[in-house]
């Protein structure tokens, strides 16, 4: 692929001819097709921001120029241009990172793939310019109109307006985050989007003057007015210009040169501006650009000519959830569901289309979903919020504050808790067990398979004095795992005697998806002489009193999960344990307190010692068997 091979860093970028750009567009957009259906990865945001990064780098000079990416996914183009365009093994260990990572280039400046943040750093690091006296540098921020949804994002616009700094704000406005971006803000955006005349207008109002011959103070007094009176009705940018930041657009994302030129604008006005570009997601992908569902905002594994999946995926989770939800729906009328910008990911569409009334979509505001829930508890419902588990840390005071201080009946559901894998740090949800243990009142369950997931649901949703919280992992259900017996709550899955007198006992607590991992971990310390009860309890927040009575029961007590080891459900067993006098020694194998590369979750269980051979070892060690 002749000029994309030639492009090493921006400054090849920034020879090329304005037909050469066309070219280099071109060539990228078959790239990203080619690529990222053999790897999986964000296909759709990036295809459509080709030609607008392009200009990016035409105009600012990265690194000196911080070019920070809200909320990253869009970035495969950037890495691109910027030398990066082996991705062979894109968002896989040892690969490209499916986000900007510092790790990688001097040109990534954010690695963090939260939602709404870009705005914040880039007006940090324009202070920082400004206090170090470097008025030469401009900090430019590309920012998804879903992006715009999060309160973050209007804190940070309301410090920028108070500046004369060198900030440009670049609204990448498709009409999407994950699903067609909802709320005031995206009404706003779509009047701009279709009243594109305003410029064009005030330019034949310049040009009949100047053929006129005029006066100069009359011709200024009509132009003026006829701004004046057109501006709100043609072109209502003023929200962002009463702020303010200067407003440039709405600007063709896709014209690369209009783009330039609207960029070189900004850049030289040396204040805040906002350049609002339009481009179509999925853009020169046929599959994509017809797709309503968005399905291609990120994909597995595809067939590049069809769109079409290369591995039908296996029925998951999330899809047990959506059925789930909308039968407790059918049979409970105050039961109304809550997301922030992921409507599909997390399974509410079918709930959605049986329910409109009664679905909210609240766009990325996580912190504004946890809070209204409370008042929708207050005024009789019963709201399931439904997020990613990683996107929870953001609402954490909400929960805290506003949910359980009120004991409001609340249940938050956590799809892609913990290990996660090839989308990388900022989307492993594993902090959740360590971080709502300290919620008073609030009760959490981590379902091994379908049965105890639909159990989970119903029981959550039947408390309406404090928050409940169900959690699941990412990707296909696992094969359901029975209990053979039920002990006050906790279920008992298997049971290994070893037949012999004096045998020391093991208990093996496998929490959630590390369910079947405990199974293998019991079945291999019975081979070695054992008695061992495996358990799995639904409900692990608080630690039941049952699971409590077992640990006494037992000569060594061992647990398995997914999530943070410090401060998880193995380190509060331990401590109530101890609350109550049991002193049974115990082994906790869990995640450590690190942020996790991308890998495939089996890399990640075994390089984090969470495998059956793992645990079976520290057992063993730990009764002096080995």
């Amino acid at each position: 692929m002749g000029l994309l091979a030639g492009i090493k860093s921006p400054e090849d970028v920034r020879r090329l001819t304005p037909d050469q750009t066309v070219a280099l567009a071109d060539e990228i957009r078959q790239f990203l097709v080619n690529e990222v259906s053999r790897t999986g990865g964000h296909l759709g945001p990036n295809l459509g921001v080709v030609e607008l990064t392009i200009a990016l780098h035409r105009v600012f000079s990265s690194p000196r120029d911080a070019l920070v990416f809200d909320t990253g996914h869009q970035a495969y183009v950037h890495k691109l241009l910027t030398g990066r365009q082996d991705f062979s093994a894109l968002r896989k260990q040892g690969g490209l990172s499916g986000y900007p990572s510092r790790a990688e280039s001097e040109h990534d400046v954010v690695e963090n793939s939260h939602a709404s943040t870009a705005l914040s750093w880039a007006d940090g690091i324009a202070k920082a310019h400004q206090v170090k006296g470097e008025h030469d540098r401009t900090v430019v921020a590309v920012i998804g109109d879903g992006a715009l949804t999060g309160g973050m994002a209007w804190e940070a616009l309301n410090n920028i307006a108070a500046c004369e700094r060198r900030l440009v704000i670049v609204v990448n406005d498709n009409g999407r985050s994950y699903s067609p971006t909802i709320g005031g803000l995206a009404n706003h955006l779509d009047t701009l989007r279709t009243t594109r005349g305003y410029e064009q207008f005030l330019d034949w109002g310049k040009r009949t003057l100047h053929r006129s011959g005029a006066p100069g103070r009359f011709a200024y007094g009509w132009l003026h007015g006829l701004k004046k009176g057109l501006k709100d009705v043609v072109a209502p940018q003023g929200m962002f210009e009463d702020l303010g930041i200067k407003y440039i657009g709405p600007i063709d994302g896709h014209d690369e040169s209009a783009m330039e030129h609207a960029l070189r604008r900004a850049r030289a006005y040396g204040g805040p501006v906002i350049v609002h570009a339009i481009t179509e997601k999925g853009r020169g992908y046929s599959p994509a650009e017809q797709d309503v569902a968005d399905r291609f905002h990120a994909v597995g594994q595809i067939h590049p000519e069809t769109g079409l999946p290369v591995a039908p995926s296996r029925f998951g989770w999330t899809s047990v959830f959506a059925d789930e939800i909308v039968r407790i729906g059918r049979r409970r009328p105050d039961v109304v569901a809550i997301t922030a910008a992921m409507l599909h990911p997390v399974g509410l569409a079918p709930f959605q289309e049986a329910f409109p009334d009664r679905t909210f979509d609240v766009g990325i505001a996580e912190q504004h979903a946890a809070t209204s829930a409370a008042g929708m508890a207050f005024a009789g419902l019963h709201p399931v919020v439904a997020v990613y588990a990683t996107f929870l840390n953001r609402a954490f005071d909400q929960v805290l504050m506003d949910v359980a201080l009120h004991k409001a009946g609340v249940t938050f559901v956590l799809d892609r808790a913990g290990i996660t894998g090839d989308d990388g740090a900022s989307h492993n949800g594993m902090w959740d067990m360590a971080m709502l243990r300290i919620v008073p009142g609030l009760r959490l369950a981590a379902p091994r398979d379908e049965p105890t997931l639909r159990a989970a649901l119903n029981e959550a949703v039947d408390v309406d004095d404090a928050p409940t919280v169900v959690r699941y992992p990412k990707g296909a259900l696992v094969d359901a795992i029975p209990a053979v017996s039920e002990l006050d709550g906790v279920d008992v899955v298997a049971r290994h005697d070893a037949g012999e007198d004096g045998a020391r006992r093991v208990l093996v607590v496998g929490v959630g998806s590390m369910a079947g991992t405990a199974m293998t971990t019991g079945e291999a310390l019975a081979a070695h002489g054992l008695d061992v009860t495996v358990a799995s309890p639904t409900w692990v927040l608080p630690v039941p009193a049952a699971l409590v009575k077992l640990a006494g029961e037992h000569d060594l007590v061992v647990t398995v999960e997914d999530g943070v080891v410090d401060g998880g459900v193995g380190s509060m067993l331990a401590q109530r344990a101890g609350e109550q006098g049991v002193t049974t020694p115990q082994v906790h194998l869990g995640l450590p307190v690190q942020f996790l590369d991308h890998a495939s979750r089996d890399q990640i269980t075994t390089q984090m010692r969470l495998t059956a051979a793992d645990a079976t070892r520290d057992a063993l060690a730990a009764l002096a068997l080995l």
